[in-house]
């Protein structure tokens, strides 16, 4: 079996914030990176959301992480689980805002941070499936400007990734 990481994106609702009122953010697209060796983003940008509602990207992607072609992967994973002061721990999903077709000197904007620990993964041996998670402002770390509901499937590559670190 080959070991994976799923993950999906399937939608994201905003609160009232800065995010809300500014007329330049008009469209969204989120993107997942692991520590600095992966970035993946939807392939759609979508309107921005209004008033309570959610857009829905529903897209999954998939990280391999079996020791023969991602050792690399496999190795920030084995890192985690055995260093515990280890801060990127986590996955981490940007909100960018796409500018629009009209306004191309405008630049893609990251507007929010969301973030699943995967050591918390292991730890509660217990995958994320279709969870909410805090997106937070990008200016401001304390500020929550809406929820991202995610699925995080790595808890049977971090138990592999773990027996590994047993035996070695």
């Amino acid at each position: 079996e080959v070991e994976k990481i799923r993950i999906k994106i399937t939608s994201l609702g905003l609160t009232e914030s800065r995010i809300t009122a500014d007329e330049t953010i008009q469209q969204l697209f989120v993107e997942c990176r692991l520590n600095n060796f992966l970035a993946e983003e939807t392939p759609l940008s979508l309107p921005k959301p209004t008033g309570g509602q959610r857009i829905h990207y529903n897209y999954s992607t998939v990280i391999n992480v079996d020791k023969e072609d991602n050792h690399a992967e496999r190795e920030y994973l084995k890192s985690i689980l055995v260093k515990p002061d280890l801060s990127a721990d986590s996955l981490k999903f940007t909100v960018v805002s796409d500018p629009p077709e009209d306004e191309q000197d405008l630049e893609c904007e990251d507007i929010g941070f969301a973030y699943v620990s995967l050591k918390e993964i292991f730890q509660k041996q217990r995958d994320i499936i279709e969870q909410d998670i805090d997106v937070f402002d990008s200016q401001d770390a304390s500020a929550v400007i809406g929820k991202l509901t995610v699925t995080v499937e790595a808890l049977n590559a971090l138990r592999s990734v773990h027996e590994e670190c047993k035996n070695d």
